[in-house]
C-alpha cells in the first residue's frame, strides 16, 4: 500500500527536530453544495530543522518516530 503524501504549511518549527504541519481540505458540503475548508495539524520530522514558520512543504507517512510523529517532511513545494 503507498504512504500518503500530503501538502502543508508549517505553522510551528519551535520543538527539536519536529514542525507542525497545517494540512486544509476542502469539500462540497453534501446537503448545501457549499464548498467548505477543514484543517488538521500534524506533527512532522525534520531532521536538519531546516525548515520554519510560513514554508509550503510535503510530509509523507511513516512508521511511529515517538508518541505525536508519525509523519516525515519530504521537502518544500
Amino acid at each position: 500500500m503507498p504512504k500518503r503524501i500530503l501538502q502543508g504549511e508549517v505553522v510551528s518549527d519551535k520543538t527539536d527536530k519536529t514542525v507542525v504541519v497545517k494540512v486544509e481540505r476542502r469539500f462540497t458540503h453534501p446537503l448545501y453544495k457549499k464548498v467548505v475548508r477543514r484543517s488538521k495539524k500534524y506533527h512532522a520530522h525534520d531532521e536538519d530543522n531546516k525548515f520554519k514558520t510560513g514554508d509550503l512543504v510535503k510530509i509523507e507517512e511513516c512508521p511511529p518516530i515517538s508518541k505525536q510523529k508519525r509523519w516525515i517532511v519530504q521537502g518544500s513545494n
